[in-house]
C-alpha cells in the first residue's frame, strides 16, 4: 500500500536541508530503484519552482510500504529529520486513484 509522508519544516531549513539533501536524496533513490517510489518532493516557501534564499516549507513522498509501521519507521530515519529540518512529520495511508 502507499503512505503519504507530509513533513513540516522548521523556519529558515535552508541550511540544514542543504548539508542533509545528499543522504536524503539516497535513500529516496533506493526507493525508486525498487520501483516503491510514487512521487517525492518539497513544497517551495513561495509561489516559485525556484524559492532560492526563501527555500521550503516542508515535504511530500508518497511510497509503497508493507504498513504504516513501516512507513513510520522510514520517515523516522530520515537524514533531513536527524538535520532537524522537519518540525512534524505526518504518515497516513494513500490510496492512488488516478
Amino acid at each position: 500500500m502507499y503512505y503519504a509522508i507530509i513533513s513540516e519544516d522548521i523556519e529558515n531549513s535552508l541550511e540544514q536541508r542543504k548539508s542533509a539533501r545528499p543522504a536524503h536524496l539516497k535513500r529516496l533513490n533506493k526507493l525508486a530503484d525498487q520501483d516503491r517510489l510514487l512521487l517525492a518532493g518539497p513544497h517551495p516557501a513561495i509561489d516559485s519552482p525556484d524559492p532560492g534564499a526563501a527555500g521550503f516549507s516542508g515535504s511530500l513522498v508518497v511510497a509503497e510500504f508493507e504498513s504504516l509501521e513501516q512507513a513510520q519507521a522510514w520517515a523516522d530515519a530520515d537524514p533531513y529529520a536527524a538535520a532537524g529540518v522537519y518540525t512534524s512529520v505526518t504518515v497516513k495511508p494513500f490510496k492512488r486513484v488516478l
